[in-house]
């Protein structure tokens, strides 16, 4: 099964600053890079990972201190109270689609191939991007190309996608390119595509209220001093990141004392994103948009 390489693989090792004999968790096993790396600087610790693709789960890492749970990370507090395994000294996350996903034609995740729009993480779940395209109102989709996508001219876009189905369905990523096309800026195409795609993925696999439910549960799961390393591909993504770092809500407005102290949950390790060295950049190519942020649990 091949799977491209971890990003920023050194620096989120870096960041979660092991104890060999600590207790981690990789949310975002896949291809399981990061994890096989964690491994290595464990002695008597252990590692917990999730991932809800049947995919990756071929590429478990046979070794008595590795459990692999499939399941989506929103349930880690459930399943790591399950396993007896809380508090844990890091939980670390890569979030996105994998190089894997995208180059497998039939998942739907690339502009690349005319395949049927699926975008399901688990494919155990009900609703494909297919389903958001031909069943959502126009305001609906409005909303989430315009929330999901920033894509500038959301309110044209979901007019184009509405009115052409009612005439054709939109099942293959060819049937939106032709549904969409007069909404596309010349020179921008790939771009505009991918935001796009990126706004249905989110919708499909409520991405963003899942990174909510781990960023909030990773302060029960985490032991004071345990850290939280999370790499982000967008800003939306990044956006909570960064404020639940900085104040423990998604806001990031910082509550203050009576004595005017900051307080916040987390110490940020990391004040500005960890970006990927142009080499990295050159040689793999999900690093380009990757932000690293570190923080520890006070």
């Amino acid at each position: 099964m091949e799977y491209h390489n971890p990003v920023l693989l050194k620096e989120s090792i870096e960041g979660l600053n092991i104890n060999p004999k600590g207790i981690y968790v990789d949310v975002t096993f896949g291809g399981g890079g990061h994890s096989r790396e964690i491994m290595k600087h464990l002695t008597s610790g252990k590692l917990f990972a999730f991932d809800q693709d049947e995919d990756a789960l071929k590429n478990k890492i046979e070794d008595e201190r590795f459990v692999l749970i499939k399941q989506n990370f929103k349930y880690i507090k459930n399943y790591l109270k399950m396993y007896g395994a809380l508090p844990v000294d890091g939980v670390l996350a890569d979030l996105g689609v994998s190089s894997h996903q995208f180059d497998e034609a039939e998942r739907g995740f690339s502009i690349r191939f005319d395949s049927f729009l699926d975008m399901r993480m688990d494919r155990n779940t009900k609703q494909t991007a297919s389903e958001v395209l031909n069943t959502y109102n126009e305001e609906d989709l409005k909303r989430i190309f315009k929330l999901y996508g920033e894509v500038d001219n959301a309110g044209r876009l979901a007019y184009a996608v509405f009115h052409f189905r009612k005439t054709k369905s939109i099942d293959t990523v060819n049937d939106l390119k032709s549904a969409i096309a007069n909404c596309v800026k010349k020179g921008r195409e790939n771009q505009y595509y991918a935001q796009v795609f990126q706004a249905l993925r989110i919708e499909v696999n409520k991405e963003l209220d899942v990174l909510q439910e781990l960023l909030l549960q990773s302060l029960d799961v985490l032991k004071p001093g345990g850290r939280l390393v999370i790499i982000a591909y967008h800003s939306l993504e990044d956006r909570l990141v960064k404020n639940f770092m900085k104040s423990g809500k998604f806001e990031g407005e910082v509550e203050k004392d009576f004595f005017g102290n900051k307080l916040s949950p987390f110490t940020q390790i990391t004040r500005k994103p960890t970006m990927p060295k142009q080499e990295e950049k050159d040689s793999n190519s999900r690093a380009r948009s990757a932000k690293l942020r570190v923080a520890e649990k006070i």
